[in-house]
């Protein structure tokens, strides 16, 4: 029986490892086919923006779930009274 894993995408788009994984393949992949220096400078940059934007986004999105789960549960007691 094999077993799957399932990714927790939210986890690995916030982590640091992981685009700091994403930018030495990418950069070893452009190196290893001849690209010029500015280019991979240009696409490097390009994904460390791209991340830094996807990891606010997701980080702001999990500070407003929480918010909203804690008011509801504020709601949920005040109203049990």
């Amino acid at each position: 029986m094999v077993k799957t894993m399932k990714i927790n995408w939210k986890q690995k788009l916030t982590s640091r490892k992981f685009w700091a994984a994403v930018i030495g393949f990418v950069t070893a992949m452009l190196v290893a086919f001849g690209v010029n220096d500015l280019t991979i400078e240009q696409v490097v940059g390009l994904i460390t923006a791209a991340s830094t934007l996807i990891a606010y986004i997701i980080g702001e999105g999990m500070v407003d779930a929480a918010r909203l789960n804690a008011e509801a549960s504020t709601k949920d007691k005040s109203e049990g009274e």
